[in-house]
């Protein structure tokens, strides 16, 4: 359990971090090609989305990693697990089934590295 932990891990924090350097980093007028929302939200507001995905990728790998502050890796994932109950509810107030469908399966995988990192296989 604590490989496929840390697999989830891994999945998790490259995605996140691939997501929040781009949000952080491109204009929001070439962002909105790739992903329409944010047509809806101002610039900081898409660059502070993208540095808490960042924050939080490093937070599903770095504190477990040095064995600083461990406590932050669930922490993390329960930021990235609330993170995507508020993506899914812009989603549906867009009417866009596919992206709520994408950030459910996120969810769930944040939930899971959170409770097993909470629970049993704890650093």
């Amino acid at each position: 359990m604590n490989l496929f932990l840390w697999i989830l891990q891994a999945v998790l924090a490259a995605m996140f971090a691939t997501a929040g350097v781009m949000k952080s980093t491109q204009p929001k007028d070439k962002l909105i090609d790739k992903l329409p929302w944010v047509a809806d939200f101002s610039p900081a507001t898409v660059r502070f989305i993208g540095a808490v995905e960042f924050a939080a990728a490093l937070g599903l790998i770095l504190p477990a990693v040095t064995g600083i502050a461990p406590v932050l890796t669930p922490l993390a994932a329960t930021g990235l697990a609330i993170t995507m109950v508020l993506a899914a509810i812009t989603h549906a107030l867009r009417r866009e089934p596919s992206a709520i469908a994408f950030n459910a399966v996120l969810l769930i995988l944040a939930a899971v590295v959170a409770w097993g990192r909470f629970g049993s296989y704890a650093f």
